[in-house]
This record gives structure tokens, C-alpha cells and sequence, in this order.
């Protein structure tokens, strides 16, 4: 018999215990993990660095990280926000870095440190670790719970799951009536081959990304905004810097679509085109109009080896040959048709997307307990007393950042609140 069981040897499970400890030492808990292993996600997470959180101290900027969740996390976030988890990281000698781009990290740049950190918590308060230890079971026991491993049965009055995305986990949360949203990839790089692509992998640059409806695009679906303008006939937008990969496309302006557009782009079977606009201060109209002017101030020049943007060189020569123009070309010859042709590969770039790579190790599902039935108060279930949720599980997932982990921590903060209150 435990007083609490938290199902879910991650971040959101370790960090539970370890405020329910601190606020109830006579307390019994106990984290049940499938594996051999905790805090694996923990171990891969920012490159083997460890993404800890994001530094957006305003609650309500910091919501707007979430495809799911925005809206209720607003509140929790005013309750529990980065600034707190640092101050819990830094109070147990770990000391942490603000990168240039808001990302937060331990300054010995090694995720171990969180790990070791969280182990070390967990051992001080008697917080007992089940490894290998896969539920089989969740069944309601009066006002408690049961919880059934391979050969064995745990009573417990107060049940926390942090299994992350679990199949196994969400079907018994169905069996006890609670509606499952069918979970998608999120947080996923575009596969796509493509000439202009090949043998520059490396280059990244600042770009607007757009994802052209198809044409059976239901139009009773409200088109995705990121934040920014949207135009009629585009599904979804984004910018930010660009990655030329192997495999395709990546960077934040990718993996924000990703994100955003989880669930359509599963519906599209992760096979659309998009249209990048490599230099986003120019439409194809004005940088029509610019290189009509270089063509006279450049005359004698040769349009391949003239980079007269910020482009990295190697992208530029890509993209004058995808205009058809020769390696010799001089700008004063340069027909209008040529002229069109090299700014729409400046500014609008098509490419088929065909398929889709995870982005590193770091593996975001999109789906999970709908957030209608959960309490974000104290995260738990509205419709089973004693059952109580963090991190992944539930409909929440963010962009890339640090921002999944902050959903963990807060989720996990809070219910352990609620647990000893």
C-alpha cells in the first residue's frame, strides 16, 4: 500500500515525487518505469545537453509556444513558470545558462547533471523506484486506486500518470471513460529531394516557410496562423532560420509547422509542397523590380558568380541555375523572362515534401487525455477523484525549446500540490 503511485519514470514523474516528498516527508510514494531505465527522455534531450526549459518569464508568451494547450496553461503558468524551475535546479546545485536564442541549459552542458540531480532528490526524500515495472492494469478501488503490474497488486489513495505517449496507458484511460485524442507526430523535419538541395547541406538561413493547401483542402477548416500575417491561399506560415539537411529541410521555421500542423499534415500523409521565400523582406514583385535595376549597375558582370543578396553563396548559385540561367551569363543579357524566373526562386521557392524525419532524439507526440477533462487547477481527472496527470500524456505538446519539458515540470508542480493539499 502506497499513499501516492506515479506511473512514469520521466521528468514530470521524478519531479512529482520530489515536491510531494518535500511537502509530505511521512508520505509513502513510489514511481513505477517500464524500463530498465529513468529519465531517458531526460538523457537525449537538447543533443545529450538537456533543453531544461525556456527563458519566456511571461506566462502569457510563453503559452503561445503550445499548438495544444495555449489556453490552459495560461493559468498554471502563473502559478509555476521557468523562473521556478531554474530556482529548483540552481537551489540543488545545478547551476543553469540562458543561451542566445532563450534556451536553457546546465552549465556543464551535460544532461547528466539534471539527471543526477533528480536520482539524488528522489533517493534523499524515500521516494522508492520500481524499474521494470509496466502497469497492466488501472482499476478504481473505493475512493483509491489499484495499480497491476506483471505479477503483482499496489493499492494506492492518490494515482499520478506521467507515461508520456503511452498506447497501453491511454487505452485504460479509455476503458475508464476518458476520451483519447488520437495521437500524431509533432516536432518532425520535411523530407524532400530536390536538386537545389543536394550538396549543400549545412547552410542555414533566415527564410518564411508556407504549406500550400492541397486542392481538396476542406475550406470549412480554419487555416493555421503562427503568430504572424497569413495569406488566402496559404495553409499554414511560418519563418525563422532554415536548415539545408541531408534529408531535406529543417530549423525552427520548420519545426514550428511541424508543430502547428501536426495534425493535418497527418491527414496530408506527410505529402504537400511548400513555398519558401528565402529572402522575406522581398515579394516576387519587388525583387523583380531589384534585379531589373542590377542589371544595369551590374551590366557586365556574370549573374552566377554576382550574389547580390544575403544568401549564402552556394544557395544563390542553386538557385540561378534552377532559373535556367547559364554559368556565364552576364547580367545585361538577361532576358525578363529570366529575370522573373530567378525571383520567384528567390522568393518562391516549390518543393515537394514527401515524408518526414524525427527531429534528433526528440520524439513529441501531438494527442493524448483530452483537456476538457482534466482540472487545470490542480491537473486532475474531472471525471475520476484521485487521478491526476503531467506532461505528455495529456493533449499538450509545444514547439522546440525546452518548452515541452516547462509543460512537465508545471503539470507535475502543481498536482503535487494538489495531492497534499
Amino acid at each position: 500500500m502506497f499513499d501516492v503511485i506515479i506511473v512514469g519514470g520521466g521528468a514530470a514523474g521524478f519531479y512529482a515525487a520530489i515536491q510531494i516528498a518535500e511537502l509530505s516527508p511521512q508520505l509513502e510514494i513510489a514511481i513505477f518505469e517500464r524500463g530498465k531505465t529513468v529519465l531517458s527522455k531526460v538523457k537525449v534531450s537538447g543533443g545529450g545537453r538537456c533543453n531544461v526549459t525556456h527563458g519566456e518569464f511571461l506566462p502569457k508568451e510563453l503559452a503561445t509556444n503550445y499548438p495544444r494547450g495555449e489556453k490552459e496553461l495560461l493559468g498554471p503558468f502563473h502559478k509555476y513558470a521557468p523562473m521556478d524551475v531554474m530556482s529548483f535546479f540552481e537551489a540543488r546545485g545545478v547551476p543553469l545558462k540562458i543561451e542566445e536564442d532563450g534556451r536553457v541549459f546546465p552549465k556543464s552542458d551535460s544532461s547528466q547533471s539534471i539527471i543526477n540531480c533528480l536520482v539524488g532528490e528522489a533517493e534523499r526524500l524515500g521516494v522508492q523506484v520500481l524499474k521494470n515495472s509496466a502497469v497492466k492494469a488501472i482499476s478504481k478501488i473505493g475512493e483509491g486506486w489499484q495499480v497491476t503490474t506483471m505479477n503483482k497488486h499496489y493499492q494506492t489513495k492518490k494515482l499520478m500518470l506521467a507515461t508520456g505517449s503511452n498506447p497501453k496507458i491511454w487505452k485504460q484511460l479509455e476503458n475508464l471513460g476518458h476520451h483519447i485524442v488520437s495521437p500524431v507526430p509533432s516536432l518532425f523535419t520535411f523530407n524532400i529531394s530536390d536538386e537545389r538541395l543536394k550538396g549543400i547541406q549545412g547552410i542555414s538561413t533566415y527564410a518564411t516557410v508556407e504549406v500550400m493547401p492541397k486542392k481538396t483542402f476542406n475550406t470549412d477548416k480554419k487555416p493555421l496562423n503562427l503568430k504572424s500575417k497569413i495569406k488566402e491561399d496559404t495553409l499554414l506560415y511560418a519563418d525563422g532560420p532554415l536548415l539545408i539537411t541531408h534529408w531535406g529541410l529543417s530549423g525552427p521555421a520548420i519545426l514550428k509547422l511541424s508543430a502547428w500542423g501536426a495534425n493535418l499534415l497527418h491527414d496530408y500523409n506527410y505529402s504537400f509542397r511548400i513555398k519558401v521565400n528565402w529572402l522575406p523582406d522581398y515579394s516576387t514583385e519587388s525583387m523583380e523590380a531589384y534585379l531589373k535595376e542590377l542589371k544595369g549597375v551590374e551590366a557586365k558582370k556574370t549573374v552566377m558568380r554576382t550574389n547580390v543578396t544575403e544568401l549564402p553563396k552556394r544557395l544563390w548559385k542553386r538557385l540561378v541555375e534552377a532559373a535556367e540561367i547559364e554559368p556565364d551569363e552576364r547580367w545585361a543579357d538577361m532576358s525578363k523572362e529570366q529575370l522573373q524566373a530567378l525571383s520567384e526562386q528567390l522568393t518562391a521557392s516549390s518543393f515537394k515534401v514527401e515524408g518526414k524525419s524525427t527531429f534528433k532524439e526528440e520524439f513529441v507526440t501531438a494527442g493524448g487525455v483530452d483537456l476538457k477533462e482534466i482540472n487545470f487547477k490542480t491537473f486532475e481527472s474531472k471525471l475520476h477523484p484521485n487521478l491526476y496527470f503531467a506532461g505528455e500524456i495529456i493533449n499538450v505538446d509545444a514547439i522546440t525549446g525546452g518548452f515541452n519539458f516547462q509543460n512537465a515540470w508545471t503539470g507535475a508542480y502543481i498536482a503535487a500540490q494538489a495531492i497534499v493539499s
